[in-house]
């Protein structure tokens, strides 16, 4: 009985050349995020010390629901889902609040 997947030795090199071009390009773009993801959370770990000295609330949902509207709009003017982008905004969220909470309760 004869396979009919492609083994990695039957496909055409030119087509195995631009799947490993276009999967380098998605590993740097991961890499990029993952970097950018970190950045970001040392801004709000910044938040949550300024936050926690004040004692404000770890959260901030008219900030939340600005940055989400802000968010989706970016996500359609750059042919994104914006509820793909909505959703991961509100996982970073949470994150960030948790990691808020963290900060205040250390600080008690």
């Amino acid at each position: 009985m004869s396979d009919t997947r492609n083994d990695a030795h039957d496909i055409d090199p030119s087509v195995r050349a631009e799947l490993t071009r276009l999967r380098e390009s998605i590993d740097n773009i991961d890499a990029a995020v993952v970097h950018m993801l970190a950045e970001r959370f040392k801004c709000t770990q910044q938040v949550g010390v300024l936050k926690a000295e004040h004692q404000l609330p770890p959260a901030d949902a008219a900030r939340e629901a600005r940055q989400i509207a802000r968010l989706r709009e970016l996500a359609e003017s750059a042919k994104l889902d914006p509820a793909f982008a909505e959703k991961l905004l509100n996982f970073i969220i949470a994150e960030v609040i948790r990691h808020h909470e963290t900060i205040a309760d250390g600080a008690r």
